[in-house]
């Protein structure tokens, strides 16, 4: 179109938004893309990446203990040098990010630098540059929703907690989803006392109940002091610097950081969308049918910042669909039941499709597989964790509709099965398929008598 600027416009150059620009670009489109902060991202700076590679170093402490039943010795105690994480962490998050530049700029997108504002169905404003754009798109993530108690000021979300100044020796985390849970057991594995508080009666609602009774055991096990129903009534700073935790019930804790992970919300505040008439549910979400598109037809908007499935994978997905619509072409759909996860607590969690109780819901009858089990490993490390598998099958049709792990590399094993569901794997196909031994993996093809049918 001659009387635009571009295209597209994308607001936000996060994962979704990279992947959009990177694809429209490619394929002719005049792109441009506005990012107010680092490239890459809630994922490459301050979630995925970062939350892996601290998972990994929560680890070692386990390993250097386990590699004694295997008949090595450490001559010294095993001590973190927290600075040094730190700073190991930011050359490779630098190193993404300057990754994410060049992607952008071979492909042939304009990357803007500054905070957008959509100021009319076809045009945005950063800084002092109007941008006329044939197409917006949405890409802006989500945020850390800050904790509405007294005092919570003083809390820190997960933003910060990757960069603070010193180590915390006493954590308290506040939250029982993923985010919670693996900031739990990851600190809890660098060495911190660490006591997580959840108002609900248990952590990881939305997981099938085996997986979360199982993960609440195994982080207690850890050291994880994870403490149910548990209400924040007020955050204080004492004069010693360090934070007075009270509780509803008249407890009391102490910390030198207060985590909050209570979840996250869409990041659409001042982005001039309501001024438009973009749609917005009550959270902020932007509101989009099943191609991305907004109620205004020049707006779409993908990844978290619609609030479906809040995964990077998810956002890539959903930018891949969009382009393709974009150019006339058809988008394959999104199976959103099917989407594989992992959550790095320790031991880790895998899941694909539907939780057993969900299974119930929209299949019926169902036939449940579960086993539980020492790893082999831990048969000389001396360590009492424990292996869960479960599969979760519609009796109707003997397709696999929901398998979950609690064990080591979860996530790894995990998406090979996830293949093979997506393909419509049955039980029987499971039956089939010779397992790799000795290995944890093998369990969900040896599976044969279920626990329970109903």
């Amino acid at each position: 179109m001659a009387n635009v600027d571009v295209d597209l416009f994308i607001i936000g150059a996060g994962s979704g938004g990279v992947r959009a620009a990177r694809l429209a670009a490619q394929r002719g489109l005049r792109v441009a893309i506005a990012e107010s902060g680092a490239l890459g991202g809630t994922c490459v700076n301050v979630g995925c990446i970062p939350k892996k590679l601290y998972s990994f170093a929560a680890h070692y402490a386990d390993a250097f203990e386990e590699s004694h039943g295997f008949g090595w010795s450490v001559d010294a105690s095993p001590r973190l040098d927290w600075s040094t994480l730190k700073r190991n962490r930011a050359v490779e998050i630098a190193r993404l990010n300057e990754v994410y530049g060049r992607l952008l700029a071979n492909a042939g997108a304009t990357l803007v630098q500054g905070r957008a504002r959509v100021v009319a169905p076809d045009a945005v404003r950063v800084g002092d540059r109007k941008w006329r754009c044939a197409h917006i798109l949405v890409a802006t993530g989500g945020w850390p929703m800050r904790p509405q108690v007294p005092g919570g000021e003083f809390a820190i979300s997960s933003n910060e907690i990757f960069d603070l100044p010193v180590f915390p020796a006493r954590l308290v985390v506040v939250g029982g989803g993923y985010i919670a849970c693996e900031f739990a057991s990851i600190f809890r594995g660098l060495g911190a006392r660490v006591v997580q508080l959840y108002r609900g009666a248990q952590i990881l609602r939305g997981f099938d109940d085996d997986v979360r009774a199982f993960i609440a055991d195994e982080m207690r096990k850890k050291g994880v002091d994870v403490r149910t129903h548990a209400h924040v009534e007020r955050l204080e700073r004492a004069a010693d610097g360090s934070l007075r935790v009270a509780l509803r019930d008249g407890g009391e804790l102490v910390a030198d950081q207060v985590l909050y992970a209570v979840g996250r919300v869409p990041n659409t505040r001042e982005l001039g969308l309501d001024a438009i008439g973009v749609a917005l549910a009550e959270d902020g979400a932007v509101l989009v049918d099943d191609e991305y598109r907004s109620n205004v037809a020049t707006v779409s908007a993908i990844g978290d910042v619609i609030d479906r499935v809040q995964l990077t994978p998810v956002a890539l997905a959903e930018a891949q669909a969009f382009v393709d619509r974009l150019q006339g072409g058809r988008p394959r759909p999104i199976d959103y039941r099917l989407v594989p996860t992992a959550v790095f607590t320790s031991p880790s969690i895998g899941t694909v499709g539907f939780s057993e109780a969900h299974a119930r819901e929209r299949c019926g009858k169902v036939r449940v597989y579960r086993s539980e089990f020492r790893p082999l490993r831990h048969t000389l490390s001396g360590s009492p964790e424990r292996t869960l598998v479960k599969l979760v099958v519609d009796d109707a049709t003997d397709r696999v509709v929901g398998l979950h792990m609690v064990g080591a590399d979860a996530g790894e094993i995990v998406q090979g099965f996830a293949v093979a569901m997506t393909a419509g794997a049955t039980k029987a196909m499971f039956d089939a398929t010779i397992g790799i031994h000795p290995t944890a993996a093998e369990e969900f093809v040896t599976l044969r008598e279920p626990v329970s049918v109903a």
